[in-house]
């Protein structure tokens, strides 16, 4: 899946905390970049997101697309916000045609992405995000690709305030 040690989980004390991780890899995206985050509702995808939109210097109020599938937003890259919840069946997802966006020049994040995992491109970063308590969140980083596990590892030398990190290992 991804070399040893080059995942990194995050616990996040407060719903803030998980927007300013957001926002410090929206600082870091480039061009094409896809994160799938997969979590139940109330993980914190959307807020997540939230983050990822200020870092990269989107001033529109972000809400989940669950209802129209995909938000695109303007900033120093474009966002292209995507919720598979509402889809049911892969052929859903595959008619949709969101390669365009994938390879495109903007950031592409993908709520529910566990729904459609085995049509996505195998270069992705996938988040897992997980209630520990009402505030607390574990997030976790799972890099497929050189970019990702080069992003993953731009991460791991932050601090954050509200955020602890481990490496996968102490886990």
């Amino acid at each position: 899946m991804y070399p040893a040690g080059s995942a990194l989980v995050f616990k996040s004390r407060s719903p803030r905390a998980t927007q300013a991780l957001g926002q410090r890899m929206g600082e870091l995206a480039l061009p094409g970049d896809l994160l799938l985050l997969i979590g139940e509702l109330g993980a914190g995808k959307t807020c997540f997101v939230q983050g990822l939109a200020r870092g990269l210097g989107i001033v529109d109020n972000i809400s989940s697309p669950t209802f129209v599938l995909l938000r695109e937003y303007k900033g120093r890259l474009p966002l292209y916000h995507i919720d598979l919840y509402r889809l049911e069946r892969l052929r859903e997802v595959a008619d949709l045609g969101f390669d365009d966006y994938f390879y495109g020049a903007g950031v592409s994040v993908i709520e529910w992405a566990n729904r459609a995992l085995e049509l996505l491109p195998k270069e992705h970063l996938l988040l897992e995000l997980t209630i520990i308590s009402a505030r607390q969140r574990r997030l976790s980083l799972a890099p497929e690709g050189k970019r990702y596990a080069d992003l993953v590892s731009q991460l791991r030398d932050l601090s954050i305030p509200g955020i602890d990190k481990y490496d996968c290992r102490e886990v």
